[in-house]
């Protein structure tokens, strides 16, 4: 099974993402992950990426799709991957088409952006033991106070609401827009991976079950071929 998972930071991407992967055997692969492997194996790919980061520069999408490539030519990929965080833009997904690299499933967590902001804005955490509570949720037995230690807890920065919603209007701008990439392209291209909307609200266990009536699909639309 080969999948690209998207979402809103906070939709429980992270989560799920382990789950898809235990549940079929298969690695995650970030490219951030790719990146570190790469310069510390000092492969040719790895010593130019080495030189674009130490000069401070970006990787290009071209050079990020090569990694790939090659990551994914690994025993652990035999079968399947999962990318997190990757492809963030139409033109990385396009790259991703364009080198011939297929993708089973395209599956998005759609959480609407004020449950986002209610998810991550009351966050609480106890910065020594990296406990964490919701003052909603599940909050602490005092309020503002860890409960073995009763040492105050705080808001991370990236828990404030401003920056929660900065961080979903560029996900908004950039990566949103691969939904109706890949809505459009299933439409278009027999060999397009499905795409499936999954409801990232309720339960645990119930995201999880509509995450696998999703992956079930793509299974046995793919072995009745």
């Amino acid at each position: 099974m080969r999948v690209i998972l998207l979402g809103p930071p906070g939709a429980g991407k992270g989560t799920q993402a382990q789950f898809i992967t235990e549940q079929f055997s298969i690695p995650q692969i970030s490219t951030g992950d790719m990146l570190r492997s790469a310069v510390k194996a000092g492969s040719e790919l790895g010593l130019e990426v080495k030189g674009i980061m130490d000069a401070g520069g970006l990787v290009s999408d071209s050079l990020i799709i090569s990694l790939v490539k090659e990551r994914i030519g690994e025993s652990d990929c035999e079968n399947g991957f999962l990318f997190d965080g990757f492809p963030r833009t139409i033109p990385q997904a396009q790259a991703i088409c364009d080198a011939g690299i297929a993708i089973d499933a395209v599956i998005e967590i759609s959480v609407d952006d004020d449950e986002i902001v209610s998810r991550l804005s009351g966050r609480r955490v106890h910065e020594n033991s990296g406990r964490i509570y919701h003052i909603e949720n599940n909050p602490p037995a005092n309020k503002d106070l860890d409960d073995e230690t009763g040492e105050p807890l705080v808001q991370r920065v990236d828990d404030r609401e401003l920056t929660v919603r900065n961080r979903l209007s560029v996900y908004h701008d950039q990566t949103k827009p691969l939904v109706e990439f890949y809505t459009s392209l299933a439409t278009s291209d027999d060999q397009a991976p499905i795409f499936s909307s999954v409801n990232g609200l309720g339960s645990l266990a119930n995201v999880q079950r509509r995450l696998l009536k999703s992956l079930q699909r793509v299974y046995d639309a793919n072995s009745s071929d």
